[in-house]
């Protein structure tokens, strides 16, 4: 249950924008492939990893930004040396949640993704019933889809995209800001979230029905891509490639859900744009490190800082 839990909320940024968007298919067959082959080809690392780094620097004050993915698998390698700097040079990190513990977590999936009352099959056509119980088969659901048909849209949609991910071995343990918070816990410097958990799961439990159940389908439909999915977006970012990086997370979504890419991405990078404003009024170093889908693109946190005069150096 616990690490089901943190691979539910440590996959949102991804499953938010995989979800909720219909992939095309590749004219040269690329469903023919295994989904294992295709995640040891894509997320063969380049000779020299190199996510991308950002610096914002005043007299006084310097707070590094740094994107993130949230699954990875065992033997990914992405470190290097002003990275490392940064992050020695630095004396608190920022996360986007730090209150994912197991209790707290549990309450708040049980508050806002459970509905022991109504069926989730019964919101759902004979068509769709069907491709729930061949992707709860598929991801192995513990409980099958009589686990499933407890949850509300949104979480079944956010299990059955986490569930396949971490079959293939990607650990949510081994994400990157999870590594960077044991990082700097063990050199005994603080780490503070930008968010709660709460928010963070609100962002989808708040959706209206219609929005939820759309977000299902989409998940049911690209059952069979969740793997292929996510191992572009870790090659795009181990390149910090932060162009593919916006192609892959932000512009479907931005273009067919406009409301939704407000919620998700557009509103809280202005709202963290405003927070490290503010640290920039006290002095120090601060490394802060959000999913890599926030750094990205025209809406990014770098451009948000940009309209109020402010400069993100790409390191």
């Amino acid at each position: 249950m616990k690490h089901r839990l943190a691979s539910l909320l440590a996959a949102l940024d991804f499953a938010r924008c995989r979800a909720l968007r219909q992939r095309r298919r590749s004219r040269a067959g690329g469903y023919t492939r295994s989904a294992a082959l295709m995640l040891a080809l894509a997320i063969a690392a380049p000779a020299q990893a190199h996510p991308a780094l950002w610096a914002i620097k005043d007299q006084d004050t310097t707070i590094y930004l740094f994107g993130t993915v949230h699954l990875l698998p065992h033997d990914a390698d992405w470190h290097f040396a002003a990275l490392d700097k940064a992050l020695d040079d630095s004396q608190v990190l920022y996360v986007e949640i730090v209150d994912d513990d197991q209790a707290n977590m549990a309450a708040l999936v049980m508050r806002y993704g459970m509905d022991i009352t109504h069926s989730l099959s019964d919101l759902l056509t004979p068509f769709d019933r069907g491709r729930l119980e061949r992707a709860a088969r598929l991801a192995d659901i513990p409980g099958g889809v009589a686990a499933l048909n407890m949850m509300r849209p949104w979480l079944a949609a956010l299990t059955l995209t986490v569930a396949p991910l971490t079959k293939a071995g990607l650990d949510p343990a081994q994400g990157v800001d999870k590594q960077l918070r044991a990082t700097m816990e063990k050199a005994g410097k603080p780490v503070r979230g930008l968010e709660t958990a709460e928010q963070q799961i609100r962002f989808l439990a708040d959706m209206p029905q219609t929005m939820q159940l759309a977000m299902l389908r989409s998940t049911l439909r690209d059952t069979d891509r969740a793997t292929a999915d996510l191992a572009a977006i870790i090659r795009a970012w181990k390149e910090g490639d932060d162009a593919a990086l916006a192609r892959l997370e932000n512009d479907l979504m931005r273009r067919e859900t406009p409301e939704l890419y407000q919620r998700l991405l557009v509103e809280r990078n202005k709202a963290w744009a405003k927070r490290i404003i503010d640290m920039l009024q006290h002095p120090g170093t601060v490394f802060i490190a959000v999913g890599a889908a926030h750094l990205a693109g025209p809406d990014s946190v770098q451009s948000q800082l940009a309209g109020g005069g402010i400069t993100a150096r790409r390191l």
